[in-house]
């Protein structure tokens, strides 16, 4: 039976919650994860059939706390392990209201245990998902396209190379916290990539993820609401998942940016991340998530792709490459370069990522070489870098959209490519 949507929206908001007031008290993040994981599920099924009970959070929290004490019974050292669950029981218990507003939520703490940098990037994803984002192992190997079992050797072992590391629950050293919230910030956004263009697969998007991506986010603005970064991510989400409907056309075909019907762009959602983003640049230092969050927004803007102020675009992608350099800003900058000053000043800034290692075969270095060449009026360019870009990418619809690029070049038909 399927959760109805509206349990499941309440189960994702808790279970960071309750997860860390369980790791709070009592440490142990893999055994208290597994926990909550169960009491979820228990939730998942009794709750639409019996009713969502009046303090969810407090229920979730008696049935975790339940599971991790009888997992806790079953072990050799049960006596010690239990004098010291029980305790602090005595000290702090379980209350069934433990859900009323101004309750303490160690959401944000728990974001920086999952982002603890011990962790590869890819275990931070897939442990912020299943820890704070309350997904299944098996939904989030769904989301990357990889085996249940490949995705549960990843978790489990991002939970035991914590407990290795000694991590505690608790906010990181005054001079550790900006790293952390960095990754922190770095993890939602390649969610949200991921989400937003999947990198492999017969699918352009995964709505999932990037839905996942914009309630984490929303909830570390919430907690941080003085934080320039967070609110720009935010934006910066919004204003590009605010293009989503416009984007695929029949089939799942790729429509380029200037092809799309702006009419179907979501107007409530550009109309919060412009807001949000016009707000943070009056009283934060910008910073790489704001100013990409203010090209979306000046996209966001032009009613018609002729409407778009490219130098203002070009002027904020030179101050991101000042700020965060690396090759896909690069990349962008060079497309803006291009509208402005001509498609022979765009290939110019393209040259020297041939000899950055990091974009060694990289399929959109070709994408766009490919169309700066087809700007410039040299077609048969084009079309091999069209070709080599549609080699290299493992996206089943970006592959065929450059193959229909590079087959328009060639006399051929879209439609059949």
């Amino acid at each position: 039976m399927r959760t109805p949507p509206a349990v499941e929206d309440l189960l994702r908001t808790l279970a960071p919650q309750v997860l860390g007031t369980l790791v709070r008290r009592h440490g142990a993040f893999d055994a208290c994860e597994d926990a909550v994981q169960e009491a979820l599920l228990a939730a998942a099924v009794q709750w639409p059939g019996d009713g969502v009970p009046e303090h969810p959070r407090g229920w979730l929290l008696t049935v975790a706390t339940r599971r991790l004490t009888d997992r806790w019974r079953s072990e050799r050292a049960r006596r010690d392990r239990e004098a010291a669950v029980f305790a602090r029981e005595r000290d702090e218990p379980a209350r069934p209201d433990e859900d009323r507003p101004g309750d303490r939520d160690d959401t944000l703490t728990l974001l920086f245990l999952c982002c603890h940098p011990v962790l590869s990037p890819s275990s931070q994803v897939a442990l912020t998902l299943r820890a704070v984002g309350g997904l299944s192992t098996a939904q989030i190997a769904r989301a990357f396209l990889v085996p249940e079992a490949t995705m549960a050797q990843r978790v489990s072992r991002a939970k035991q190379k914590i407990r290795s590391a000694g991590a505690r629950f608790g906010t990181p050293p005054p001079d550790e916290r900006a790293e952390r919230l960095r990754a922190v910030l770095h993890v939602l956004y390649l969610i949200f990539n991921e989400g937003y263009t999947a990198s492999s697969g017969p699918e352009l998007r995964r709505a999932d993820l990037t839905a996942e991506a914009i309630r984490l986010t929303r909830a570390l603005h919430r907690l941080l609401p003085e934080d320039g970064e967070a609110a720009g991510l935010l934006a910066l989400m919004l204003l590009t998942d605010a293009r989503r409907a416009a984007r695929t056309g029949p089939g799942g075909r790729l429509i380029p940016l200037a092809d799309q019907d702006r009419t179907r762009w979501n107007a409530s959602a550009i109309a919060e991340g412009t807001a949000l983003i016009t707000g943070a640049l009056t009283w934060s230092p910008p910073g790489p998530y704001q100013l990409q969050a203010a090209i979306a927004a000046v996209h966001a803007e032009a009613r018609r792709p002729e409407d778009t102020d490219w130098p203002q675009i070009l002027a904020l992608y030179r101050l991101l490459a000042h700020l965060a350099p690396n090759p896909m800003v690069t990349l962008n900058e060079a497309v803006a370069l291009a509208m402005v000053d001509g498609p022979a000043a765009g290939l110019d800034l393209l040259r020297p990522l041939d000899d950055d290692a990091r974009m060694s075969g990289h399929h959109r270095l070709a994408a766009v070489r490919g169309h700066l060449l087809e700007m410039a009026g040299e077609p048969g360019a084009a079309r091999e870098a069209y070709r080599e870009a549609a080699r290299r990418t493992t996206s089943l619809p970006e592959r065929r959209y450059l193959e229909s690029r590079a087959a328009r070049l060639d006399g051929g038909n879209d439609e059949d490519a």
